[in-house]
């Protein structure tokens, strides 16, 4: 790649969640190794308001203020902007790329995104490129915005985060105090309503009723204790541990031990945390959920068990009737969005068409 004095991309982050900062933090990696010089201008978080569309007001104008003060210090050598989140392109200064998850056309409904839709509409028609992180959720895009050739899918990297734990087994097969996957059942829902929480509680607790079982343990991280309450008013909640706000790599270390990965959503716009699972050896046990669910059809192709609008049924199959090869084939069916091959589209698709002159 040629060299100048400028920048060749800068990715404007809004960084408002865990899996999009890393998102960003692993483009950059790709690019850079793709031979561009790439930097990272990160939105400053705006203040808590009561409204989504208020929040994604004072997010959008903190991803401008971040793009504007990036692209000054550079003088006007930037090549090429990519914005991590319609959002974060809603205000932007200057037309760029847009990556992103999904769309406020399929998660803003209503008066949640009144004032986002329309604009985001233009946006994504202006846009020099579409990065949707998955199929699902470019055709949730308006149809002006997916006209022509205009879009490359590159999803989020998954990768195992160390050695996980045997294959789930059933607990009548279990090996003792020694057992590594020693956490029955793992849920994540930092946004309790939207991750479907009181779905999961109650499927635990008709779990429990039908094969009470000491020692079995729900743990539940991204809340605390209050939350966890609130999404089960007046219902028993034992065998129910709430782990608060964790570390990424704990998050993942408690993935490596866990036999099940249990969640409900309500609509899920990518599925990162299910996905984790996966590459972690842990079972994927969900609902169906609209949206562009990355994780949902190769749940279904791993065991169509597990995947079922009676949680507590799809919760027990995983449990006591694990298949003996789950984890392996997951590794199989994850390939797709391992880091070489993010930095393949990267090279051979995204950069010649970013940096075309054209």
């Amino acid at each position: 790649m040629r060299r100048g004095a400028g920048l060749d991309v800068l990715i404007v982050s809004l960084g408002s969640t865990e899996g999009l900062r890393q998102a960003d933090e692993q483009l950059r990696g790709s690019l850079a190794r793709a031979g561009a010089r790439v930097t990272i201008a990160h939105a400053r978080p705006p203040s808590p308001v009561r409204t989504l569309a208020l929040t994604d007001l004072g997010w959008a104008r903190a991803a401008r203020a971040a793009a504007a003060h990036a692209l000054a210090a550079q003088g006007g050598s930037t090549r090429a902007v990519i914005y991590s989140s319609t959002t974060a392109a809603l205000l932007w200064p200057r037309p760029g790329a847009i990556r992103f998850d999904a769309t406020a056309a399929g998660n803003r409904p209503g008066r949640d995104g009144v004032w986002q839709r329309p604009l985001e509409r233009r946006r994504l028609a202006q846009a020099a490129l579409l990065l949707p992180w998955s199929a699902g959720a470019l055709d949730e895009a308006p149809a002006t915005a997916r006209r022509g050739d205009r879009a490359v899918v590159l999803p989020a990297v998954v990768a195992p985060s160390g050695a996980p734990g045997p294959p789930a087994q059933p607990q009548q097969a279990a090996a003792g105090p020694a057992e590594p996957r020693d956490i029955v059942a793992l849920t994540y829902a930092a946004n309790p309503h939207k991750k479907g929480l009181d779905r999961v509680l109650a499927a635990w607790r008709a779990l429990r009723g039908a094969r009470p079982r000491a020692g079995e343990e729900l743990l539940v991280a991204g809340v605390g204790e209050q939350a966890l309450r609130e999404s089960a008013p007046g219902q028993p909640l034992e065998g129910v541990r709430a782990l608060g706000t964790l570390l990424p790599a704990d998050f993942r270390a408690l993935l490596r031990r866990a036999r099940a990965f249990v969640c409900a959503p309500r609509r899920e716009d990518y599925g990162l945390a299910q996905l984790e699972a996966l590459a972690d050896g842990c079972q994927l046990v969900t609902t169906p959920a609209p949206g562009p669910y990355a994780a949902l059809p190769i749940a279904r192709a791993l065991d169509p068990r597990l995947v079922d609008c009676r949680l507590e049924r799809a919760l027990r199959a995983a449990l006591d009737d694990p298949l003996p090869d789950y984890a392996e084939r997951a590794q199989a069916a994850l390939l797709p969005f391992t880091a070489a091959e993010a930095d393949r589209i990267v090279l051979e698709e995204l950069l010649p068409r970013l940096l075309s002159p054209g």
